[in-house]
């Protein structure tokens, strides 16, 4: 077969991974040709395409990002879209779609399959928020940039005597924030999951500095105040319907100052979480999954995304995968609570 390769919607540290088991497995077991179509569903879209073969995958396994780019290019919101991708497939004697994406990506991939596309979805985002799987790469990575800098923090918040607000990636699942804040020892944890109120988290921060301890809170750019209202940049949606999240931890910075009377600052870690080198586990889990899509590609079983339960690599239904999101279970949340303002 001639096998199409694709990264779509943010990138992650991992990708390369993926794509390098996929072609590595692909051509040396099964003899199969392989195509990179560039920036997400923009490659098939458009037709633009570069070689994918062995030569094109030596060394990037460690590499961060992704080797044939990405976009949030939403084929089912462009004019003749899903033709326009069977088209340019059948052009260029593509026989099947590899998609490595997120939630929306794999959303794309499972409304394709149904239009009769041959596709195999892998997960990745680093948000740990897709159905159907126990991980996602890109999140370990995530989890440990997030982690570190949350270990520099306390110091400075100690020299200083000020309370620091960690912004960290999440919109809509605090899998992040939670993982950080537990690993770094965080006084504060707060999720999109469950709204948050003010007076109790300066209370928090309040206690916090009784002890002679400077505190540290960590906040997913989705969390709100009990009040409802999410922070945004602006009103302006992306291609799938998204707001761009953003300034929640400027807001809560500037509450805490007014409340407890002490200096807060806030440091949005934003981008610095995607970038960089995988983890070890990242770039294990990644090509697990990797070796795993390119067999059910080989086997036409198709509709399928290959997932992490326990410590097994399954196939599950692409629509099982994209039906419901993963969010952070309120108990979870409890474990973390013991630890607040102490």
């Amino acid at each position: 077969m001639r096998i199409g390769v694709l990264t779509g919607g943010g990138d992650c540290p991992g990708l390369n991974a993926v794509i390098r088991a996929v072609v590595r497995k692909g051509v040396a077991s099964y003899g199969h040709e392989f195509v990179g179509f560039k920036d997400g569903w923009k490659g098939p879209l458009e037709g633009l395409s570069r070689p994918l073969g062995i030569a094109e995958v030596r060394g990037i396994l460690p590499r961060g990002g992704t080797i044939l780019g990405s976009s949030r290019t939403n084929p089912f919101k462009i004019e003749n879209g899903v033709q326009r991708i069977k088209e340019n497939l059948a052009a260029q004697g593509v026989d099947a779609l590899i998609a490595i994406g997120g939630e929306d990506t794999l959303g794309v991939a499972t409304k394709l399959h149904e239009l009769g596309v041959n596709v195999i979805g892998v997960p990745k985002t680093i948000d740990n928020d897709l159905g159907a799987t126990d991980y996602t790469f890109g999140f370990d990575t995530a989890v440990n940039i997030a982690m570190e800098a949350i270990d520099r923090l306390h110091t400075t918040a100690e020299s200083h005597h000020r309370t620091l607000v960690v912004e960290v990636m999440g919109r809509h699942a605090g899998w992040i924030a939670l993982h950080a804040g537990l690993a770094g020892g965080a006084n504060v944890i707060l999720l999109p999951e469950r709204q948050f109120d003010v007076e109790q988290v300066a209370g928090y921060v309040e206690k916090r500095f009784q002890h002679q301890y400077a505190p540290i809170v960590v906040v997913a750019e989705g969390a709100q105040p009990l009040d409802g209202q999410m922070v945004l940049h602006n009103q302006e949606l992306d291609a799938f319907g998204h707001v761009r999240l953003g300034g929640i931890g400027q807001w809560l910075a500037e509450q805490l100052e007014a409340k407890t009377g002490k200096e807060a600052r806030t440091v949005v870690l934003g981008h610095i979480q995607r970038g960089g080198t995988p983890t070890a586990f990242d770039r294990v889990l990644a090509t697990r999954l990797g070796l795993q899509a390119i067999d059910a590609a080989h086997e036409g079983d198709w509709g399928k995304m290959v997932a992490m339960q326990s410590t097994d690599i399954v196939r599950v239904p692409l629509a099982d995968a994209t039906a419901e999101l993963k969010t952070v279970p309120l108990e979870r949340y409890a474990e973390a609570e013991v630890f607040f303002g102490s």
